[in-house]
């Protein structure tokens, strides 16, 4: 049995407002060389101007981009691990809920079905996505819908991005837990990153990527250097799963002492330099290219 949708009390008695993200995007991944982290800009404040309406451009300001240029993508990538045939089947029970920390102020399950277009107004508290049309890439309200229990993010033609959470809360979080529960099928040459990216934009006060990498292949963790102009230098953790199966991937995050990566209750790695002491949103991003295909998020949590 899922878990409910969690919100602390605190937050559901406040007047919750649905709108735009206030930060921009995370900055730099690189799946296959094809792009890396060109942070897409978005409104620094809230809005209550529905997302739908495609932009030619992404307001903000663009000073807020880093001005390094990244990598192709990571040269130590982790072998793959088997692929599985792909799936277009609801995803079956999630067995490991007890993954799902039990000091969570935040839980989605994705209990209500929302088409694509109305997702952000059915999970105000859960969900702020980008404006279509930012940076040419992200149209998260043509293909992010809600069924069966998972968001569906439609992979080929379009990217999608946003940040789970409230917004009033989502850009808050200075340590805590971040877990979600995902798998995709298909998308080949595409990928994800499920991140926490500071929410001042400023890159050196630290990126922390999991799970992220090709759809094809094993995701890894990717943990950002914070020392200023060089924030492309990352240290890199293997997964060693497939994005073809479900896994539920962990961040544990203790401000300035150390972050720990866990798949399915196994603890991967703890780093501890490069540690982040800031506010974050946890968030993910896909790419606008490659085959079609589906990524499934079944549940997403976070702690304070």
């Amino acid at each position: 049995m899922k878990r409910g949708r969690i919100v602390l009390a605190a937050a559901t008695a406040s007047v919750l407002l649905v709108g735009i993200p206030t930060a921009a995007s995370a900055h730099a991944w690189g799946w296959g060389g094809r792009w890396h982290h060109a942070p897409p800009v978005v409104s620094p404040e809230p809005s209550d101007e529905p997302t739908s309406t495609p932009s030619d451009e992404p307001s903000g300001d663009p000073t807020d981009i880093p001005t390094e240029t990244p990598t192709a993508g990571p040269t130590d990538a982790p072998t793959p691990a088997p692929s599985a045939t792909p799936e277009q089947a609801a995803p079956e029970p999630a067995a490991d809920d007890a993954a799902v920390a039990p000091d969570s102020s935040f839980v989605e399950d994705f209990s209500t079905s929302a088409v694509t277009g109305l997702v952000q107004s059915l999970y105000p508290q859960s969900w702020q996505p980008y404006p279509d049309g930012t940076s040419g890439i992200y149209e998260p309200s043509k293909t992010v819908s809600v069924h069966d229990g998972v968001m569906d993010v439609q992979l080929g033609g379009a990217g999608a991005a946003g940040t789970f959470g409230s917004k009033d809360g989502a850009w808050d979080h200075v340590g805590g837990s971040f877990s979600v529960r995902a798998k995709a099928t298909g998308g080949d040459g595409n990928g994800a990153a499920f991140m926490l990216w500071p929410s001042s934009n400023v890159w050196s006060d630290g990126e922390i990527d999991f799970p992220e990498g090709n759809f094809e292949s094993s995701p890894s963790a990717f943990q950002h250097s914070m020392t200023p102009g060089q924030e492309n230098e990352r240290v890199q953790v293997g997964s060693g799963v497939s994005w073809r199966d479900w896994h539920t991937y962990t961040i544990d995050w203790v401000p300035g002492e150390s972050v720990t990566y866990s798949v399915d209750g196994q603890v991967l790695q703890t780093l501890t330099e490069d540690v982040p002491t800031t506010a974050h949103r946890f968030m993910f991003q896909t790419g606008n290219w490659g085959d079609d295909g589906n990524l499934l998020i079944d549940w997403v949590s976070t702690t304070e």
